[in-house]
């Protein structure tokens, strides 16, 4: 092999071992909570939260869940998805929207300590219920067997969904397409308690 082979090879295994260096992805500290009153009750006990962060966690939820939810055109399709009552018209579920839409129930929230505020990231998740008893977020990147408790949690539970609002909601044809809203192709995550 002659030098300059060699400064080649050397320099392809180094971008190579950066390349998976790179495919790491950071982990944030997370915590789920069914309601805003779980999360401030147990600011005090976290020292990572305040319960101002509580309420600014849970107003940035609500905001996503009406940008974000799962919409269909039919209260026994949504139902299918997420369980029966586990969701309401658009009308009742969100200030405005029309009563033929219909969209799972918040079910509890995300919150990651996501420090620096990064582009496309959201602090905060809705939960939403899925038909199986679980809960998945409104990316639909993780489904979790429970919504409380606290985890480490790769920063792409954070990504941002895209909106809804607006968008031709799911049938039934739509939403077995997909697969159904709770699927998940990462797996199961748990929270411990």
């Amino acid at each position: 092999m002659t030098k300059r082979s060699k400064r080649v090879a050397i320099a392809i295994v180094g971008a190579a071992a950066f390349a998976v260096a790179g495919c790491r992805e950071e982990q944030v500290d997370a915590a789920a909570f069914p309601d805003m009153q779980s999360c401030i009750d147990e600011a005090p006990n976290s020292g990572i939260f305040t319960a101002e962060d509580c309420r600014t966690f849970f107003a940035e939820a609500e905001t996503l869940h009406v940008e974000s939810a799962p919409r269909y055109d039919s209260l026994a399709v949504c139902e299918e998805q997420h369980g029966e009552g586990a969701c309401g018209s658009e009308a009742t579920t969100s200030q405005g929207g029309s009563g033929g839409i219909f969209m799972p129930l918040l079910a509890g929230y995300l919150i990651g300590n996501m420090l620096g505020g990064r582009a496309g990231m959201s602090a905060a998740q809705p939960l939403y219920k899925t038909s199986d008893g679980r809960y998945t977020n409104a990316a639909r990147s993780s489904v979790f067997s429970t919504n409380s408790g606290a985890a480490k949690l790769n920063t792409s539970q954070f990504t941002r969904p895209a909106t809804t609002a607006g968008k031709t909601p799911m049938t039934r044809a739509t939403a077995a397409s997909r697969g159904g809203f709770g699927t998940s192709s990462r797996g199961r995550t748990g929270f411990g308690g």
